[in-house]
C-alpha cells in the first residue's frame, strides 16, 4: 500500500492518509484482515506525527473499515462487504448528482438527461 500526501492539498494529512487506506480497501488492494503498518512505521515512512497517524487509524476504526487488536495491529476489518457496498454506492450518487447538475446547467431537461443515461446504460451492453 502507497500513501502519498500533499502539503499543497486543503485537506488535512489525516484525512488524506484516511482517504487512500479506504481508497485501497474498496478497491480491493487490501483484502480482509490484511495487516496494516503500525500507527509509528507509517509516521516514520510519511515522515509525519505519529498523532496524525493515530488518528487516520481511530477514523478507519470508527467508520468499520480496520479493526485494532491490542498488541497485535491493525487489520482490514473482516464482513464489510455491505459497508464497502453502501460506500461505493455514496460515491455513484455524488457522481450522478454532478453529472446532473452539469447537464442542467448546459440546459438539458429531465427527459434528456433520461434519455441519455438510458442510452450510455445500453452501450455499455
Amino acid at each position: 500500500m502507497e500513501i502519498i500526501i500533499s502539503n499543497a492539498s486543503n485537506k488535512p494529512i489525516y484525512e488524506q492518509i484516511t482517504d487512500q487506506v479506504k481508497a485501497a480497501i474498496l478497491a480491493g488492494e487490501l483484502a480482509e484482515g490484511e495487516q496494516l503498518p503500525s500507527i509509528r512505521t507509517l509516521a516514520s515512512s510519511l515522515r509525519v506525527s505519529v498523532i496524525t497517524t493515530k488518528r487516520a487509524y481511530t477514523d478507519l476504526e470508527a467508520a468499520g473499515f480496520i479493526e485494532t487488536v491490542q498488541g497485535k495491529g491493525s487489520f482490514v476489518a473482516g464482513g464489510n462487504m455491505e459497508l464497502i457496498r453502501e460506500e461505493r454506492m455514496r460515491g455513484v450518487e455524488s457522481l450522478l448528482m454532478r453529472a446532473i447538475a452539469d447537464g442542467r446547467a448546459a440546459g438539458l431537461s429531465d427527459g434528456e438527461l433520461k434519455e441519455m443515461f438510458n442510452l450510455l446504460m445500453e452501450s455499455d451492453d
